[in-house]
């Protein structure tokens, strides 16, 4: 079942394409329901799975490529399964809120379809093959929704997005080629890799091969100073290209540390989780300070991402100073940050769709354009209200048990760190309360473009309000998800503390 969840979207957008003729009410249709499968299956696959059980659920394990022993390998455990989750409900989000899309329909759904395949595909991979392919392949879908739909200078904030992120994966292809040769067999099957540590007592070796993976996946979380591709992408992009690079893309960063750099290289991450850690709160502090100084309010949000995407690297980090000497703080740390994915795909997704809406009404994200867009938009401003609180991490919303599992576990190891990070989420409030003020409360300023803005249509409700209704369920009622995470970081645990 397993390979039809990954592979469905992709059958869905061969067939669309294959079809000479067919209207843009069946594509956009057709679209919703495959990704209404998807979500449906991956429930399916959430309900049957074992959180308590070792090794991976839904395994496949196939011949692929003999000669270097890599494999069709795929399987799923706490790490991975929220971010399969979320991948599915992020991308039916954007195929309802795109119902509006007018523009070369068919071209548009196809390569959401793609992107849907290779993103599930990347987060089931158990060899660092299949994940390089996964991983390329994102870049290329994303390059072209950039270039195909984006704004007036799409073109080249593409381009920019495509060669930062193909220079950071082919810096990862070399960590993937130095972790083949050290191990003994010869192998790129992830769970083989854990098992053996490879580089274990190597040196110079084993820190040359997590410099070359931390570049790459760096690069595509993105933290300081690989960040710079990421505003104007967001900037530039559709909506709902926006929605999937920050809610699905910038994750496959963050996840190969867990999946990759951390158990397969467990003493050169701990030799090296200062550094680690510096470049975590550096993130937080120096995305939350250049998003304050924002008029552009989609650029905001992207600067917001690199200040989260900060908090998930400062507790991988924290977890590697830990892991040795207090598994309790490690665990949390860790489980904070696989949360953290999960609750910034689900607010950040739904902010960005939340700036499609104020670009539809008004044709500019200048923040200084608007304002009283409340009193004709109330549904609009309370669910941009809700979302905008639940990204600074107000409790009730799932950014709140994130940030606060990740706080915790990461005090006991980095205390001067952590307690700096805390002037992130100040910044981060102060930030989206004065967006908020500027454009839904006051006065309209004279010609602004938002004079007669129109509310939330049924479409745009859809997509959006069920991303906040998750954010909220999650931080009501966390056991769900920290139940399925919890074993897999006590296994990332023990591989790490070696």
């Amino acid at each position: 079942m397993l390979s039809i969840v990954v592979f469905l979207p992709l059958a869905v957008a061969a067939g669309l394409l294959a079809m000479p003729r067919i209207s843009d009410v069946v594509v956009r249709w057709t679209w919703i329901t495959a990704s209404a499968a998807e979500v449906a299956m991956v429930v399916a696959l959430w309900v049957n799975y074992s959180p308590g059980q070792s090794g991976f659920g839904y395994e496949i394990n196939q011949r692929w490529i003999p000669t270097v022993n890599s494999g069709y390998h795929i399987g799923v455990d706490g790490l991975s399964l929220p971010l399969v989750g979320v991948t599915t409900v992020l991308f039916l989000a954007c195929a309802i809120y795109s119902l509006r899309q007018t523009h070369r329909v068919r071209a548009f759904a196809a390569l959401f379809l793609f992107l849907e395949t290779v993103s599930l595909g990347l987060f089931v991979s158990l060899d660092l093959i299949l994940f390089f392919v996964f991983f390329d392949l994102s870049i290329v879908g994303m390059y072209f929704v950039i270039a195909g739909w984006g704004h007036r200078d799409a073109a080249r904030a593409a381009l920019k997005f495509f060669l930062y992120t193909f220079v950071g994966s082919l810096a990862l292809l070399l960590g993937f080629i130095g972790l083949y040769v050290a191990a003994e067999p010869s192998t790129f099957d992830m769970v083989r890799l854990s098992e053996q540590n490879p580089l274990a007592g190597k040196g110079a070796f084993g820190a040359l091969v997590l410099l070359a993976l931390v570049v790459g996946l760096a690069v595509k979380t993105p933290t300081v100073p690989f960040h710079t591709w990421l505003p104007p992408a967001h900037t530039e992009a559709p909506a709902a290209g926006s929605a999937i690079l920050a809610g699905v893309l910038l994750k496959m960063g963050t996840y190969g540390f867990v999946r990759i750099a951390m158990p397969m290289l467990p003493d050169a991450w701990r030799t090296y989780a200062p550094v680690i850690v510096i470049v975590g709160v550096v993130s937080v502090l120096y995305g939350a300070l250049v998003a304050l100084a924002q008029r552009d309010f989609k650029r905001m949000i992207a600067y917001t991402s690199v200040n989260h995407m900060g908090y998930i690297i400062l507790a991988l980090g924290a977890a590697g100073l830990v892991a040795s000497s207090d598994s309790q703080a490690h665990d949390l740390a860790v489980t904070g940050a696989v949360t953290q994915m999960v609750s910034h795909g689900l607010i950040t997704g739904a902010l960005f769709l939340l700036a499609g809406v104020l670009y539809e009404r008004g044709h500019t994200y200048d923040m200084s354009s608007y304002g009283g867009l409340a009193a004709n938009a109330p549904k609009f401003a309370g669910v941009t209200a809700a979302a905008a609180f639940a990204s600074l991490g107000l409790p009730g919303f799932s950014g709140f048990i994130a940030e606060f599992q990740i706080f915790t576990g990461s005090l006991g190891g980095a205390p001067v760190a952590t307690a700096l990070a805390f002037l992130g989420i100040l910044i981060t409030a102060a930030l989206f309360l004065r967006a908020y003020q500027r454009i839904f409360l006051g006065s309209p300023s004279a010609g602004s473009s938002g004079t007669g803005t129109t509310d939330l249509t049924a479409a745009e409700t859809v997509s959006i309000v069920p991303l906040m209704v998750f954010a909220v369920v999650i931080g009501l009622f966390p056991r769900f998800l920290l139940d399925l995470i919890e074993p897999a970081a006590h296994t990332l645990g023990s591989l790490l503390s070696r």
